[in-house]
């Protein structure tokens, strides 16, 4: 790996003189990224890091100052919210140097090391044996008691109302959001690409019905999923929150819980079973922390934006196509609802 003579070089600047390199192992690579974990010798002891990088992407990543912003808004957001891994520093890459960002082309993300099982590998277990646990239950309440305390810290800034446009006008058009992935998707046969401009038309309604609803700007995670929900027993640690500290808490609830009908529809077909169980539990959990009646009224396009992500093929190839259409029948009438009734999913997946 070429980059390691820096890596070293950039330890030793950081730890000190005798700090010694020990491993840059690949973690993989996702859709948006890759990650190594960086082991090291210091006069305390051997320590770890995890160093991330974007990839020049189709997801609003194809200039260099694109990824640069997407990692130093990532640095300052993961360290200001609770039980999330803390990222240690961001920093650029020339042809011979790990630098001051002044000057760098890419760009590196150095963050602690988490510990635990991803949420997903929870939602898997569920999956074989087909019936919850009391275990189950409780972490599904957990997550929502926590991201409800999360949402209970509201903005009250004066240009509250610039943020919260900022966060609407980011999830039609940003290039990681709705209109970005629509662009990213390559030819399917569950859906046509007219079909998806369609999609995406009836989302920007949405952003003239909501912008100016600023009194709910509160402080988000921004992708609450569960690859970026670690469990360690009966607590947790987070990854990943990189899209800024402010936003819509509909964000966050229906991120986590579209994963609760993607599974259901993976277990039965349908939205039914045990998976349906944890949605209601889990926004129950959520609505009886914060009693946010409001997000009937604004959910619909944090829904249609999270379908597009968990139906297209480049982030889940394992899904069959029926599972894709069926996502994309409740993205579509979500939009289409004024308010949305938890008790219509399965009327929604059948998008009369």
């Amino acid at each position: 790996m070429k980059i390691q003579p820096k890596v070293e070089t950039y330890l030793k600047e950081r730890f000190g003189p005798s700090t010694r390199l020990l491993a840059v192992d690949p973690l993989g690579e996702g859709v948006h990224g890759t990650a190594y974990r960086i082991a090291f010798a210091t006069p305390k002891g051997e320590q770890r890091l995890i160093m991330k990088t974007l990839f020049r992407s189709r997801f609003g990543h194809d200039h260099y100052s694109d990824r640069a912003q997407v990692l130093l808004l990532a640095q300052s957001n993961f360290n200001e919210m609770p039980k999330h891994v803390r990222a240690t520093d961001v920093v650029g890459e020339t042809p011979d140097h790990l630098i001051s960002v002044k000057d760098a082309r890419e760009f590196y993300i150095f963050m602690e090391e988490a510990e635990g099982a991803s949420y997903f590998e929870d939602l898997d277990a569920i999956l074989r044996r087909r019936r919850l646990t009391d275990l189950d239950r409780q972490r599904a309440r957990m997550l929502a008691h926590f991201i409800a305390e999360v949402h209970g810290n509201r903005y009250r800034g004066p240009d509250a109302s610039i943020l919260y446009r900022r966060r609407i006008r980011d999830l039609i058009g940003h290039g990681e959001c709705i209109m970005g992935i629509i662009d990213a998707w390559d030819t399917v046969d569950f859906a046509t690409d007219a079909e998806l401009v369609s999609y995406a038309e009836n989302c920007l309604p949405w952003w003239g019905r909501i912008r100016d609803r600023s009194e709910r700007l509160c402080s988000v995670h921004g992708d609450y999923h569960p690859g970026n929900i670690r469990l360690r027993g009966d607590d947790f640690v987070l990854l990943d929150r990189s899209r800024g500290s402010w936003g819509e808490p509909a964000d966050d609830v229906s991120c986590l819980g579209i994963n609760y009908i993607h599974y259901a529809l993976k277990d039965r077909g349908a939205f039914e079973g045990p998976f349906a169980e944890l949605f209601d539990l889990f926004l129950a959990a959520y609505l009886e922390k914060n009693q946010d009646s409001g997000f009937f009224e604004v959910c619909q396009p944090f829904f249609a934006f999270r379908v597009l992500v968990i139906a297209n093929p480049k982030f889940y190839p394992d899904n069959p196509d029926t599972i894709r259409r069926l996502l994309l029948n409740f993205g579509f009438s979500v939009l289409a609802a004024d308010r949305f009734e938890p008790r219509r999913i399965a009327s929604y997946l059948e998008r009369k």
